[in-house]
């Protein structure tokens, strides 16, 4: 099984280009995060008619959503709300292997790192421990988790651990929340693992960047982890950087491992 996590950054803007990567990549199930639009409006059609026709989608008007889009049945789907909130930012399938997908979109957090500040860091923050503690109780088995988690958690997976160090996305609460995550709710970073620690890797590069390439400076906020029993499983990883680069491409690209 190859597996793909995109935050795509509107599905209807950039369909062609996700159709396109499916066909190059060889992709079995692919995980969208901030599909952008509601389900009745959800290209469903076209993904059917390339070959991709199971699909589990949870969408919204303009903002969030996420959607798994997958060749093989899917034979049991569900989703939960976190922290409060109904903002489509999670939806779980098994597929007909029998492996479980976590699809997440986790909250961005705003700028400014202080919960009695910016209540998007306070719903950040909340919604990571409440991942924590649900994974701690429901360990997770045979299961994948994918997304956006908008966290960068390691020095190499930004281009200045020291000049981010104060901004959302790299603080210490931030990346000890996630660590703890990993550790606490039974997952293995399969990206991480595969290339090593020591290795920069990004994910995302701001549309800010005159030259995204030329400076480089991304961080790597999109995940793929595997539960524990999967971990001997690994058979590649890949970060798939030419699609930032692509005609109106989203600033995150896809990741993919194999399976």
């Amino acid at each position: 099984m190859k597996i793909a996590t995109w935050n795509i950054n509107s599905i209807r803007l950039r369909l062609d280009l996700v159709l396109g990567f499916l066909q190059q990549a060889d992709i079995d199930v692919l995980c969208l995060q901030e599909t952008k639009t509601q389900d009745m409006h959800f290209p469903g059609e076209a993904f059917t008619a390339a070959g991709w026709p199971y699909q589990v989608i949870r969408g919204e008007k303009s903002y969030n959503g996420v959607a798994i889009i997958s060749r093989q049945p899917l034979v049991e789907t569900n989703y939960i709300n976190w922290a409060g909130k109904t903002d489509c930012r999670h939806i779980w399938a098994r597929t007909q292997d029998g492996i479980g997908v976590h699809n997440f979109y986790v909250p961005a957090g705003g700028d400014i790192p202080a919960i009695d500040e910016n209540a998007k860091f306070a719903h950040k923050l909340q919604f990571i421990a409440e991942m924590t503690t649900h994974f701690g109780i429901n360990k997770p088995q045979t299961e994948v988790l994918v997304g956006d988690l908008n966290i960068a958690p390691l020095a190499s997976d930004v281009w200045s651990s020291k000049q981010l160090l104060k901004i959302v996305s790299h603080t210490p609460v931030e990346t000890d929340g996630l660590k703890r995550l990993v550790a606490d709710g039974g997952w293995h970073d399969a990206v991480r693992a595969y290339f090593g620690d020591e290795q920069k890797l990004y994910s995302w590069w701001s549309y800010r960047a005159r030259d995204w390439a030329g400076s480089d400076r991304g961080r790597r906020l999109d995940h793929i982890w595997v539960s524990l029993d999967l971990a001997d499983r690994i058979v590649m990883a890949e970060i798939h950087r030419g699609l930032r680069g692509a005609d109106k491409p989203s600033d995150h690209v896809p990741i993919s491992l194999t399976l």
